[in-house]
């Protein structure tokens, strides 16, 4: 199923925090979300459910591509995720890189950067593959 870049989800949570993915490859996955106010803290930091959340969409969109045409799909089993240094302002940036493709498990590490470029987050995810549903196939082939 290919997908045109940049996508933007148009449904769900990833819709209401504004994920874009702009790059999406068997082993690399990259996305980013523009900050905004209601996207922060009381004082002004960047929500580190952002981040978490950015993180582990993109994991399980790259493994879900991968995994669909066999009757899969990825949902995240664990996300562990370190945050060294805040975003307040611009574009939170995130690259998704595949380091294990198991048969039942994959697992990803994703580094987000400010405009910067400076590394704020660091985040491991594993995504478990699971049969799919009929019907949440039919849904994804759908869009």
């Amino acid at each position: 199923m290919p997908i045109e870049l940049p996508f933007r989800f148009d449904q769900g949570f990833d819709r209401l925090y504004g994920l874009e993915v702009t790059e999406l490859t068997e082993h690399v996955v990259r996305g980013r979300v523009e900050v905004r106010d209601e996207l922060k803290q009381p004082i002004g930091l960047i929500h580190g459910g952002v981040y978490a959340s950015m993180a582990e969409s993109l994991a399980s969109t790259g493994t879900g591509m991968a995994v669909m045409p066999e009757g899969n799909i990825g949902v995240g089993l664990s996300n562990q995720t370190s945050f060294l240094r805040p975003i307040t302002e611009g574009t939170i940036s995130a690259v998704a890189t595949v380091k294990h493709r198991g048969r039942t498990t994959w697992v990803w590490e994703v580094e987000i950067t400010d405009d910067a470029g400076r590394l704020c987050v660091l985040t491991r995810v594993t995504v478990a593959v699971r049969p799919a549903p009929a019907d949440a196939l039919e849904s994804l082939r759908s869009r």
